[in-house]
């Protein structure tokens, strides 16, 4: 860096360090020059390239100030480097990087003028580059563009706006990069050898060389860019290689007169280059030249010299108006008949365009027009214009004479009602008029217009219906009113219909014309009644699922075609004999109604797919698939049967009837006999999980199409070896597996267990990737998560390995739920770096960690997601949504923010016809329709909370929430839980990826997390006492991460237990000892143990769990025989013990005890100090005493745990406030062998004492006879006084 000026620094200029002084830039603008060296695998900065303390101090100052990357051109080939000085050159500044400090309020041009650059460029993810105007401010668009992706705080802002990693998001350059492809793909040109002709008569010249376009341009003169060029079309010509010339190609054109001419090449590179972009341009049939996406702002100006182009695409660039080779100077293509200008943010409708009278078809959408101009009437040859994605409102007169215009696409304006313009294009047969902002759909309109056939009117605002007259309109066949807002529609005026689709609506009634109605969709209504006349007789499929029917509509039975009916997700009752008597019928969903029985069939039909699942049938008919009069079977055609979710406890024998039956599906019923299906000779797929089977008959021959046989889920099913032998040929067989027999009897409780289950279905990759982490942040919380990229697998396992570290950086910056899980999200949305930017996923985070804000509760849940992975918590056996979906069919709210935002949705409801998501993470380039902001919720978790599922979309696509939580409550082994509802989703039909997570809560009173009853803990200075204890120990708390670990539980018990424990902490530092004073201190209270309101004192026995390695000192018990009755394996005892200890000094400063106490204190108690034990985490902070804000922050932090507590020397930190408690009292007792506590010595690592509940009783009465052989014998209570007492332990 240069020499800085004498003077006070300017108000954009931080205080420069003496050892790195900087040079003055005009306007005050700070630069910090430096090679910083790029990360290759995100094409991103290095943490070493971030700027000093100094600069940062700066920017403390304001958060209006901050800096700009500003990066060199980045010049790349295509195969091997060029021997040309200016890829040299270009390449060599790619590595210089500015600095740029500078505020929000800096212009363009002042960096500019600093950095003695013309001008400054912006790239978006990694995509197209823009020149910046002199007047934009480029840290205020950064600052914006942050605030947009779901930042608040100016301050994580400004800190954001500093990362270097943000880079692969927004991107400032110095220069236009260029990319040598693309270069190739717009222009190559060079001097090289030429020889005219095809014999050997001329001779080679040094000629300059353009292949832009559709032509060759060979120049007459050397180094001439302007006087005679030869133009050779290269259209439907040939390129070859000229075999006695090394690096020679011969270019011809096509045609009876066609010209040759032969280049040579200097090298190989060069010459494979113009090959293979000449290939390209003579294999066309039609003159078309593409230039989208290469971030242009005027047409390259060899391009005028093709004057035979006649398709010319410059879609997604940023063409000008007024330039050389702007948009102006496209008149000059005298035979062009295409132009797609489409995404090119005009503005402002080009009025030049008009005179191009040969135009086509002309492609404008995206450009965010807010009106036409009137010229447009003077394109008579134009037969398609697109003006989708614009701000329109109305059409000018004068597009009524475009007599020859036949296409015309308004989607996504802001038409609030038809263009009148539309009763002129009589070449007209479609409105598409998708996302604009209708109300009110007006009949009359559509009448006038005889030669409109189909109207798209999608994703408007439509309330209501007017018809001016009873005129029947003839003309209109197909009409789309998908997700609108009508309640009532009536189209029976419209007797030509044949096609309508009002799906997402909330209608409640229908009324339709029969005459030549085909296809109706009309699910995810509220549908009572659906009146169709006639009947229509050419109905041949019909969707009215997701409605509140009772009753399928009578016109529907009478229909003679109708091949598909779907009435599932409504509420019948019965199924009309007349749609099983159907002679067209070929499938039908009854799927989720509540029908009890199924009419007997008496003649054949040839229905093929029957789904009944989750009704409440409890009885097939005998005679459903017996044969029928004509001696053919009724359900000779059958091919798939879904009975699942009934209370079917058999399935009729005659099912071996239908010998087409390839597929069966009957889980969750109670069919105790296996139906007779595997002499089929057609099946391939058997689904009877969830049932009573007890045992199976098996034929002696399998059939060879059996694939997948699912026997998961009854539990009284045992199959021998023979059966299994004969099922192995089956390509997969499901089975439960039998746990295995374990002999310890006493299960450690925990406050959650997961299982994960993850399967691919029909894809050859599974997408979808799962987070899970039972002790997280040192043991305090978990962190569960779901990620489902759909069809890419980077980004899930990306989000998978990172997305746990970033929540936990965050939790340290802060303690609001909201804020810093939705950090986490942004800040994961960023890591993801250049994947990112073409690939995205849905992501589901839920964290548990001790409630801070709420005492009365010990945990809290806090739930974040984006996209379509959702988490279902199950309260007292109810299902309770904590996520939010986004896309566009289930979120109107965010379906509304989009069409604002002017994206164009496809009639499959995607995003750009990418993604049905609106929030993502990833997927960069679709911002700013994408988003990564999460949905944040929180909850606090109580006793009646079971379980947690998480699920991805197709899980939840196929299982409601209540059906989910029913399926696993009462399943003891989470993982199996979780594969049961893999299992059940794939068992109705899903085929994709499906991953579920299932989290088994266990918040209850094993879970307390209070302070007992009544009782104190020992501050952070130590006990107090009125005696004097010998050999104070220096407190220490045992840590996990040494191979210690303390629990505590808050189990009641009547017994009293005291034993010897060997140390297992270090005694290397000194603290206060028991003779110090007790601190004052609140209590910390969770749901299950409410503030008592007297002051009457209650012992409360705590079950405490010791377990422990060799101490660090070597030290171990002296005990070496273990307690009669007590299960051991060496480092674990298990017992449960009354904790009761000396009273302190200041005792009479507390309040005095009643003496109608309901539990009266022993003897033990009366002299000693009573305290409650908790449970114990490997983290403190924040729950012994009450603690500041800033210091419960620094305490969660790795780096800063040493702050504020002492380490000892097995690697622990041992905050100061609980410096003193149970354990450490009673591990810093290694060289006394008497006391209230014994132990056995550990044998080995790896084993445990446990305490069997049978044996429970015997062990402490034992336990109890040896503490009282230790003791000396007690003073009467009249010879009993107040001396100081003296104890060889520390209790």
């Amino acid at each position: 860096m240069g020499e800085v000026e004498p003077g006070p620094a300017g108000p954009l200029e931080p205080p420069e360090p003496p050892e790195a002084p900087a040079s003055r830039r005009p306007g005050g603008i700070r630069v910090l020059k430096r090679n910083m060296k790029r990360n290759g695998s995100r094409n991103c900065l290095n943490r070493r390239s971030r700027f000093g303390s100094r600069e940062r101090d700066w920017l403390r100052e304001d958060v209006k100030r901050g800096c700009v990357y500003l990066y060199g051109a980045d010049s790349t080939t295509a195969t091997t480097t060029t021997t040309t000085s200016s890829s040299s050159s270009s390449s060599s500044s790619s590595s210089d990087l500015h600095l740029v400090l500078c505020t929000v309020e800096t212009p363009a041009s002042e960096i500019c003028a600093g950095e003695g650059r013309e001008s400054l460029y912006l790239q978006l993810h990694g995509d197209l580059v823009r020149r910046l105007e002199p007047t934009e401010r480029p840290l205020q668009i950064v600052y914006d563009y942050l605030s947009r992706l779901g930042f608040d705080d100016l301050v994580r802002i400004q800190e954001e706006a500093t990362n270097p990693d943000l880079g692969c998001m927004i991107r400032f350059y110095g220069e236009k990069p260029c990319h040598m492809d693309h270069l190739d793909r717009i222009l190559l040109s060079g001097i090289y050898n030429v020889r005219k002709g095809k014999t050997q008569l001329h001779k080679w010249a040094e000629r300059l060389v353009v292949l832009c376009g559709t032509c060759l341009i060979v120049s007459s003169v050397k180094d001439c860019q302007t006087g005679k060029m030869h133009i050779l079309p290269l259209v439907g010509g040939k390129i070859e290689e000229v075999k006695r010339r090394q690096y020679s190609l011969a270019f011809s054109s096509a045609g009876a007169q066609a010209q040759t001419y032969h280049v040579s090449f200097e090298t190989l590179a060069e010459y494979q280059r113009w090959q293979r972009q000449a290939s390209k341009v003579v294999s066309q049939r039609i003159s078309t030249v593409d230039l989208s996406c290469y971030s242009l702002e005027e047409v390259p100006e060899h391009l005028f010299y093709s004057q035979d182009i006649t398709y010319l695409n410059l879609r997604h660039n940023f063409m000008q108006l007024e330039r050389p080779g702007g948009l102006d100077t496209l008149y000059k293509f005298s035979q062009l008949k295409g132009l797609n200008l489409s995404h090119n943010k005009l503005g402002l409708f080009p009025i030049l365009l008009c005179e191009i009278s040969t135009l086509t078809e002309l492609n404008l959408s995206c450009n965010g027009f807010c009106d036409l101009p009137s010229q447009i009437g003077n394109l008579l040859n134009l037969q398609t214009l697109c003006l989708d994605g614009n701000f329109l409102t109305t059409l000018p007169e004068e597009l009524g004479n475009l007599q020859q215009l036949s296409s015309l696409g308004i989607s996504f304006n802001n038409f609030s009602q038809i263009p009148e313009v539309y009763e002129k294009l009589t070449m007209l047969d479609k409105v598409v008029m998708a996302g604009n902002c209708l109300e009110v759909l007006n009949l009359g309109v559509l009448n006038r217009m005889n030669h409109i056939k189909h109207v798209d009117l999608r994703m408007n605002h439509l309330k209501t219906m007017v018809i001016e007259n009873l005129e029947g309109n003839k003309h209109i066949t197909h009409v789309d009113l998908r997700d609108n807002r009508l309640t009532d529609l009536d189209l029976s005026s419209l007797c030509s219909l044949e096609q309508l689709h009002c799906e997402r609506n909330q209608l409640r009634e229908l009324t339709l014309s029969g005459f030549s109605l085909r296809t109706l969709y009309a699910s995810s209504n509220r549908l009572t009644a659906v009146n169709v006349y006639p009947v229509p007789s050419l109905l041949t499929s019909l969707d009215l699922s997701r409605n509140l029917l009772e009753c399928v509509p009578d016109w529907a039975c009478e229909a003679k075609k109708i091949e598909v009916l779907d009435v599932s997700y409504n509420l019948l009752t019965e199924v009309p004999i007349r749609i099983l008597s159907s002679l067209s019928l070929r499938k039908l969903m009854l799927g989720h109604n509540h029908v009890q029985n199924l009419p007997t069939l008496v003649e054949h039909i040839p229905l093929e797919v029957l789904d009944l699942q989750h009704n409440a049938l409890t009885r097939l008919p005998d005679t459903l698939f017996s044969k029928a009069l004509n001696k053919l079977n009724k359900l000779e055609q059958l091919e798939e049967l879904n009975l699942s979710g009934n209370k079917l406890k058999t399935i009729p024998t005659t099912i071996a009837n239908c010998k087409r039956l390839h597929t069966l599906v009957a889980h969750s019923n109670n069919i105790s006999i296996f139906p007779e299906i595997l002499q089929l000779p057609q099946i391939q797929f058997v689904d009877l999980s969830c049932n009573d089977l007890t045992e199976i008959l098996i034929p002696e021959a399998l059939p060879a199409t059996l694939q997948d046989l699912d026997l998961t889920g009854n539990t009284n099913l045992v199959l021998e070896h023979k059966t299994l032998d004969i099922f192995s040929h089956i390509t997969t067989l499901k089975i439960d597996q039998k746990p295995l027999p374990t002999t310890d009897s006493t299960v450690t409780s925990t406050f959650w267990s997961h299982g994960l289950a993850e399967m691919a279905g029909q894809r050859n990759k599974l997408c979808v990737s799962a987070l899970a982490m039972d002790n997280f942040s040192e043991g305090v919380g978990a962190v569960y998560g779901m990620f489902d990229g759909d069809r890419n697998e980077e980004l899930p396992r990306l989000l998978q390995c990172t997305m746990a570290d970033v929540l936990l950086e965050e939790v340290q910056q802060s303690t609001n739920d909201t804020v810093f899980m939705a950090n986490t999200f942004l800040v994961s949305h960023r890591k993801l770096g250049m994947a990112g930017q073409k690939l995205g996923s849905s992501a589901l985070l839920c964290y548990i960690r001790p409630d801070t804000a709420d005492p009365a509760s010990s945990f809290s849940l806090t739930v974040a997601n984006v996209g379509t992975c959702q988490a279902v918590l199950c309260r007292g056996g109810k299902p309770v949504p904590l996520s939010k979906v986004f896309s566009l069919e289930q979120d109107p709210e965010e379906a509304q923010r989009v069409k604002d935002q002017k994206a164009i949705i496809t009639e499959d409801n995607k995003v750009n016809g990418v993604t049905c998501c609106t929030r993502m993470l990833g997927c960069t380039y679709l911002y700013p329709w994408i988003l990564p902001k999460p949905h944040i919720s929180s909850t606090p978790l109580t006793i009646q909370d079971e379980l947690l599922i998480l699920g991805n979309k197709a899980l939840w696509e196929h299982l409601s929430y209540t059906e989910a939580v029913n399926a696993v409550r009462h399943v003891q082994d989470p993982l199996a839980a979780a594969k049961k509802l893999c299992t059940l989703a794939q068992s109705y039909g899903c085929q994709d990826n499906v991953g579920a997570m299932v989290v088994y809560l266990n918040i209850g009173e094993e879970g307390c997390t209070c302070e007992m009853n009544g009782l104190t803990l020992p501050g952070p200075v130590g006990f107090a006492s009125t005696t004097s204890i010998k050999d104070a120990p220096k407190p220490a708390t045992p840590s996990s991460s040494s191979g210690i670990a303390s629990e505590f539980s808050s189990e009641m018990s009547t017994s009293e237990v005291s034993s010897e424990v060997g140390s297992t902490a270090s005694d290397e530092h000194n603290a206060g000892g028991l003779d110090t004073a007790l601190l004052p201190r609140p209590e910390r209270r969770c749901s299950l143990h409410p503030t008592p309101t007297s002051g009457l004192f209650q012992r409360q026995p705590s079950c405490a769990t010791f377990s422990s390695n060799q101490s660090d000192n070597g030290l171990d018990s002296d005990d070496d025989q273990p307690v009669e009755g007590v299960i051991t394996n060496g480092s674990k005892v298990e017992v449960e013990v009354d904790i009761h200890c000396c009273r302190g000094r200041d005792l009479e400063n507390s309040p005095p005890l009643r003496e109608s106490s309901p539990t009266p204190c022993s003897e033990e108690h009366a002299r000693g100090l009573c305290f409650g034990i908790r449970r114990q985490n490997s983290v403190n902070s924040g729950i012994v005493l009450p603690m500041s804000k800033d210091r419960m922050e620094l305490q969660k932090s790795p780096s800063t745990s040493c702050l504020y507590g002492k380490k000892l020397s097995n690697g622990s930190i041992v905050p100061l406030e609980d410096s003193l408690n149970l354990i450490e009292v009673a591990t810093e007792v290694p060289k006394r062998k008497t006391g209230y506590f014994a132990a056995p010595t550990q044998m080995e690592p790896e084993d445990q004492f446990v305490v069997p509940r049978d044996l429970e009783e015997e062990v402490k009465e034992q336990m109890k006879q040896h503490q009282d052989s230790r003791l000396e014998p007690e003073p009467h209570e009249e010879d009993r006084t107040e001396p100081p007492e003296e104890f060889d332990t520390a209790l």
